[in-house]
């Protein structure tokens, strides 16, 4: 009798296999949603066969950008005037204004809108301007 009813264990262990399909379906969303969440406008920047620049800044640059039409972008891609870029890169700069402001414009935009953005980053009172570019392509043999 006693082999007939046999008392089963208790387990005391935690199913993780649910955690683990939620886990999976988080990460298929993130992959998907993380080129998507690239803020800024869209420029066509001349590309260019200069060496990229080291990443160990401490700090995080400010990128202003100019369309193929002459319109000046901010970091969240909102369309402002130049004076109010200059206003913006001013807040946005610390007391040494050793934070980096990098200009990026279309590869079609007319010479005086680049400079009209360079003007206003250097007038808020910016050490370090640069200029964007793309990469080039490598040369086909």
């Amino acid at each position: 009798m006693s082999s007939s009813r046999r008392r089963r264990k208790i387990m005391a262990e935690m199913n993780v296999v649910p955690y683990i399909d939620v886990m999976l379906v988080l990460l298929v969303i993130f992959m998907v949603t993380a080129p998507i969440m690239q803020t800024g406008v869209t420029v066509d920047a001349p590309d260019a066969q200069a060496e990229p620049l080291d990443a160990n800044n401490q700090q995080e640059p400010l990128t202003i950008s100019v369309d193929a039409s002459g319109k000046l972008f901010l970091d969240d891609g909102t369309e402002v005037p130049a004076a109010d870029v200059t206003e913006y890169v001013t807040s946005q700069l610390d007391a040494k204004a050793e934070r980096p402001v990098y200009v990026r414009a279309d590869s079609t935009v007319e010479y005086r809108h680049l400079m009209d953005a360079m003007v206003a980053v250097q007038q808020a009172g910016a050490k370090k301007i640069g200029l964007m570019a793309d990469p080039a392509p490598p040369e086909r043999p």
